[in-house]
């Protein structure tokens, strides 16, 4: 198991549950998952030859990197030199390196917007120059990152300089990407998961994706499902993605998918994360469809036969990212008396008298609500109203 934080506990007690030892490797001392796996490594999930030594060393059968962008192309690396169950690393890398699959929906007949490539290093008058061949508004971000972790959206070149420092926080490779903003057709981000087995996706978790200020925030802040596409989009989404799994030789697990949805109804990618979604997006869709994927994913790491039989959702899911719009210290969440009824589970990462920043990204989330309702009409309701049902009291 390459990563042991909280979102990733479950995957490990799951893999106890089912009779594995769990062997976990992350270096973060305070990460949760070492109280909970048989044996905690304390070293990066990102290298290589690290992780190779100790999987072999423990002689392991699978291996997982659970809800984690960076860890997936180490695992996939590691797993083929082990001759262990695993999709392509070649196409791991492609999925997880943003410039990587950019070129790759290029080369191979997919809708893509126009892309700029460069170092944070690079002169600023070679970016601009870059930049001369874009039409605005466009994203920067890092090419190797994660839950909107490091974007900008721009209007213009006034701030590029800043958007190039905020993707540089967050780059490993030191490769950002700027590309042209696609305009939206349906009004929200699609989102969610699939889930792959023998080369066919067998369950399609497309959601909409939640986001803050009627949409013009770059960081989701929640899923819904239905996410209200008619059946000409729906049908357009799932053969594209179908037709990128098969392009790839994607054989079996779980994938994020963030795509957008044009004036015309074509699907853009985009990002298609080689791994699980983060924010308890496998639980979620688990609810809805009546399948555990968590499971699912632990049996495809063991290459195992997963056989889902997903059942269409008859009732509306949606979760809620808790988060704080400054710096403080926590004193607890509280509910509403007319949103109550319809929550069902509340993940609370944060105890009272912590320390909570600001939230700019998946990592600063103080935890996850789940919610059901019996008509959609009620979740878009409650939807618009999130930030006055669920108050975030700081001290």
């Amino acid at each position: 198991m390459l990563g042991g934080s909280a979102q990733q506990v479950p995957a490990i007690k799951t893999a106890k549950e089912m009779g594995y030892e769990a062997i976990l490797i992350d270096y973060l001392q305070d990460n949760p998952g070492r109280h909970e796996a048989d044996k905690w490594y304390q070293e990066s999930t990102t290298d290589v030859e690290t992780v190779y030594r100790i999987a072999k060393q423990e002689g392991v059968s699978g291996i997982l990197a659970y809800a984690s962008d960076p860890a997936a192309l180490p695992a996939a690396i590691v797993s083929e030199r082990l001759g262990l169950p695993t999709n392509p690393a070649n196409s791991v890398e492609i999925l997880g390196v943003k410039h990587k699959f950019r070129k790759f929906l290029q080369d191979n007949g997919f809708p893509c917007p126009k892309t700029f490539t460069f170092s944070p290093d690079t002169p600023i008058d070679n970016v601009l120059n870059g930049l001369s061949d874009l039409k605005f508004p466009i994203v920067v971000k890092p090419t190797d990152s994660s839950g909107s972790k490091g974007v900008t959206f721009l209007e213009s070149v006034d701030k590029i300089e800043a958007a190039i420092r905020h993707a540089d926080e967050y780059s490993r490779n030191k490769i950002i990407i700027a590309e042209e903003f696609i305009q939206r057709g349906f009004p929200d981000v699609i989102g969610g998961d699939i889930f792959v087995e023998n080369g066919s996706i067998t369950l399609y978790g497309d959601m909409a994706a939640l986001r803050e200020e009627e949409g013009k925030s770059l960081i989701p802040v929640g899923e819904k499902k239905p996410n209200g596409l008619n059946d000409r989009q729906r049908n357009a989404l799932h053969l594209e993605l179908q037709k990128v799994i098969a392009a790839l030789d994607i054989r079996n697990g779980e994938l994020n998918i963030e795509l957008l949805i044009d004036k015309n109804d074509v699907p853009h990618f985009l990002e298609l994360g080689p791994r699980a979604g983060g924010n308890m997006i496998p639980i979620q869709l688990s609810d809805a469809f009546g399948v555990d994927l968590i499971k699912a994913n632990i049996l495809a790491a063991m290459g195992e036969p997963v056989n889902l039989n997903p059942v269409e959702p008859k009732d509306c899911y949606m979760t809620y990212v808790l988060h704080s719009h400054k710096n403080g210290v926590f004193s607890g969440v509280e509910f509403s008396e007319e949103i109550e009824p319809y929550v069902y589970r509340k993940v609370i990462y944060r105890n009272p008298g912590d320390k909570v920043e600001a939230f700019d990204g998946a990592g600063k989330a103080l935890g996850i609500i789940f919610m059901r309702f019996p008509d959609a009409e009620s979740m878009n309701s409650m939807q618009q109203r999130l930030d006055e049902l669920i108050i975030i009291r700081l001290q």
